[in-house]
């Protein structure tokens, strides 16, 4: 088996404005349909990790390469604030590419956002 990475992307701001969702109703339909799919890949032993992340405001940019590596560069946000921000992923197990690409399906329709496919190194 292989592990992938369904990435969940959204727009920056609409996190933390509380509007990833256009409706309430909206909401509650993500999060039902997304439950259903946690429980499908954990009861087919699949479902590795899945987590949803704060908003891009929480977080802090460390580098600690080359010029930074005696005294770290620390910053507010993203390593990017243009485009959209990781929101949250799923780490799945998939006997193939194609069974990969149906669970990226799935997850896209049950949180009602694009989904980013990609393989796990190693």
């Amino acid at each position: 088996m292989t592990d992938y990475m369904l990435a969940v992307h959204h727009e920056p701001g609409v996190q933390d404005a509380g509007a990833v969702y256009s409706s309430p109703a909206d909401m509650e339909r993500a999060v039902t349909a997304v439950a259903a799919f946690n429980e499908h890949l954990q009861s087919s032993g699949r479902l590795a990790y899945a987590g949803g992340l704060t908003p891009p405001e929480a977080a802090r940019t460390v580098d600690a390469t080359g010029q930074h590596s005696e005294n770290p560069l620390i910053a507010h946000g993203t390593v990017s604030d243009v485009g959209p921000i990781l929101g949250g992923f799923w780490i799945v197990r998939a006997e193939t590419p194609d069974e990969a690409l149906d669970d990226a399906r799935t997850a896209s329709s049950a949180c009602g956002r694009p989904v980013e496919l990609r393989p796990l190194e190693g």
